[in-house]
């Protein structure tokens, strides 16, 4: 059975821990969330895990297809912009102004 969110496009910028789990939440109520790392990786791959595989990771990133690029690239922006035009909702946990930089 779809989730009351099924049908919803979420692009995920968020890194660590609340930002994780709030769109976790989204993405367990049927939300199609995509999150967006930086080619090493969302740092909490490597609390206290090999292989960048930490359980705070895994849980927190669970129902989520991700996507790996470094918005320093022109061409990695041109692909967030296409994305947007897809999503429904971004959410980001950057400092204040960071995404406005983009």
């Amino acid at each position: 059975m779809p989730g009351p969110l099924a049908g919803v496009r979420i692009l995920d910028f968020t890194a660590m821990i609340s930002g994780p789990m709030a769109t976790m939440m989204l993405a367990d109520q049927g939300a199609d969330v995509i999150k967006v790392e930086p080619p090493t990786g969302d740092l909490a791959r490597g609390f206290a895990a090999p292989k960048g595989m930490s359980g705070l990771f895994l849980s927190a990133n669970r129902n989520k297809r991700s996507l790996a690029l470094d918005l320093r690239n022109p061409e990695s922006i041109r692909l967030i912009r296409r994305l947007l035009e897809d999503v429904d909702v971004l959410v980001q946990n950057f400092r204040p102004g960071a995404m406005e930089r983009m």
